[in-house]
């Protein structure tokens, strides 16, 4: 299959940080050679909020992207997150993403005592979702009428800077990819999380024959466009380790996967330095994959990997 599309490289942050904190991680992140650092957006188990953040992070450096892993299209009006997020744009000179889902995690929704609807339902309003915030974008005056949102003779200000400011889709179902395969320019290829929570089979809702199935989605979705749009994974479960093999065989139980699961698995990235580059090179070739995201508590021992990898 291969790619078209150079690596690249970003970090998810979550935890608590001092303001100093947070402007030095960001910093410390754009000097590894990463790309991009995201956000959650996640009420339960979550500290910073990741518009304000994505502000701080973008002011305190000079070439790092800033994103979401994903915003949650129930949690804020769409017309209102595209205006927010294009003037993160503009105030950073062109280096915003937009990441944004369908929501899948349940306890938020209880927490906040939203109504969490049908995955097809919640779908159906980020199709809509998304209908609005690429109007927003285009910085004219348009209309939309949907069954969950209307606009109405509105023209979103500011504009972003970019002439295409990214839009990152993240999901793990038939349903979410397709749609991410017509409408987004990124796509996180995700362990469908059907009860709303993650449970012990994720490994293996992410194995090799399981992505697969989900790059045909992304396909059936984006058509000719296609081989344009970028993919990408973020690996949750991640070590450098001397024995690869023995490191599998000790966390499969914990995933309720076999040690050959947990090899093959798109959500870990294992071994030594060398074998996770040939991983990802090998995973490039045959899913197509390229941008790749880490933890914060992993970004630093990774640098190497980013340093050889990044651009090419």
């Amino acid at each position: 299959m291969g790619s078209q599309h150079k690596f690249r490289f970003g970090v998810q942050c979550g935890g608590e940080f001092t303001a100093t904190q947070w402007r030095e991680l960001s910093k410390k992140i754009e000097a590894l050679g990463y790309e991009t650092l995201y956000l959650p957006d996640h009420f339960i188990e979550t500290v910073l909020a990741p518009l304000p953040a994505m502000a701080i992070a973008a002011e305190a450096t000079t070439t790092l992207r800033v994103g979401a892993l994903v915003m949650d299209n129930d949690y804020k009006h769409p017309a209102i997150l595209a205006k927010e997020t294009a003037t993160i744009d503009v105030l950073s000179g062109g280096r915003a993403e937009l990441g944004i889902g369908a929501g899948w995690m349940k306890v938020d929704y209880d927490a906040l005592g939203l109504s969490y609807d049908s995955p097809g339902t919640r779908i159906a309003r980020l199709d809509e979702g998304l209908q609005v915030i690429k109007g927003c974008f285009r910085g004219e005056q348009f209309s939309f009428s949907g069954e969950h949102y209307t606009i109405t003779d509105y023209t979103s200000v500011p504009k972003p800077v970019q002439s295409k400011l990214p839009i990152l889709i993240g999901g793990g179902g038939p349903k979410i990819l397709g749609l991410a395969g017509r409408e987004a320019d990124i796509i996180g290829i995700n362990p469908n999380l059907r009860v709303g929570a993650i449970t012990a089979d994720a490994a293996k809702n992410a194995s090799g024959d399981e992505t697969l199935k989900k790059l045909d989605y992304i396909r059936a979705g984006a058509g000719e466009r296609f081989d344009d749009i970028e993919l990408q994974i973020r690996y949750f479960v991640h070590a450098i380790t001397d024995d690869r093999d023995g490191f599998a065989a000790a966390m499969a139980p914990a995933f309720d996967a076999t040690p050959e699961d947990l090899l093959g698995s798109g959500a870990a990235l294992f071994g030594t330095l060398t074998q996770m580059i040939d991983t990802l090179m090998q995973r490039r070739e045959e899913w197509g994959v390229t941008y790749i995201v880490v933890g914060n508590d992993f970004f630093e021992d990774f640098a190497p990997v980013v340093s050889q990898l990044a651009g090419t």
